[in-house]
């Protein structure tokens, strides 16, 4: 489960921030203030940040700022009022990620912050990966298992690096079809079903009892395997 800080003096923002970023199975925290939003953000180190620009004790250009000279990489996103467009180019020099200007579309703002989940996750991880018997380059998209190769469809390999970058945590059939197909794509869970299945055939030793591709009752999917 992903963490997100929110860093907003709006109740009426927040609660709606809150709200909808819970529903996306992600783990909230909330600042109101500057100043603590800052010394939280250093502490938890949150896997993303929502940074409002406009707030009390220190604002979040300077948030930005000291987190990045802090060497604290996290991605942050900013949110605010402003729209000129030197506003925009400070945030980002300061080392902000993204900028959206209020009012701003739920379902957009989702998009962007799991964007740049994936660009960090990605960033963080090493080109190959060694899983029990599976071996994965995730720069070229090749796989082999036993050290033969396996042979995926572009939107097969898409499926496992995506189970890759959340190995050992619980994948819904919803963020799957999110992530890897998209909102402009949007399939049936049924799909996501169908994939699983053909995936297991695949890089499963006995693909009727998986070691790495589970199933969790109720809830999805979930890759499990330590990386040699």
């Amino acid at each position: 489960m992903n963490t997100v800080l929110i860093i907003e003096d709006d109740p009426a923002i927040v609660t709606g921030l809150e709200a909808s970023f819970t529903a996306e199975h992600f783990e909230v925290i909330t600042e109101t203030d500057g100043e603590e939003g800052y010394r939280r953000a250093k502490k938890l180190r949150p896997d993303i940040i929502i940074l409002d620009l406009m707030l009390p004790s220190k604002n979040g250009e300077s948030i930005c700022r000291d987190l990045r000279q802090d060497g604290i990489t996290t991605p942050i996103l900013m949110l605010t009022s402003k729209s000129a467009e030197m506003d925009k180019v400070l945030g980002l020099e300061l080392g902000a990620d993204d900028y959206m200007t209020k009012p701003f579309s739920l379902r957009e703002l989702h998009a962007r912050v799991k964007a740049l989940l994936r660009r960090s996750s990605e960033i963080n991880e090493p080109e190959e990966i060694t899983i029990g018997k599976l071996w994965i380059n995730l720069k070229t998209c090749e796989v082999s298992r036993n050290g033969t190769a396996v042979d995926l469809s572009a939107r097969e390999f898409e499926v496992l690096k995506f189970f890759i970058t959340h190995r050992n945590e619980v994948v819904s059939r919803d963020m799957l079809l999110d992530e890897v197909w998209g909102y402009e794509h949007y399939p049936t869970t049924r799909t996501v079903d169908n994939y699983i299945l053909s995936l297991r055939k695949k890089i499963e030793e006995s693909p009727s009892e998986p070691q790495h591709l589970l199933t969790v009752h109720t809830a999805g999917y979930k890759f499990v395997g330590e990386v040699l």
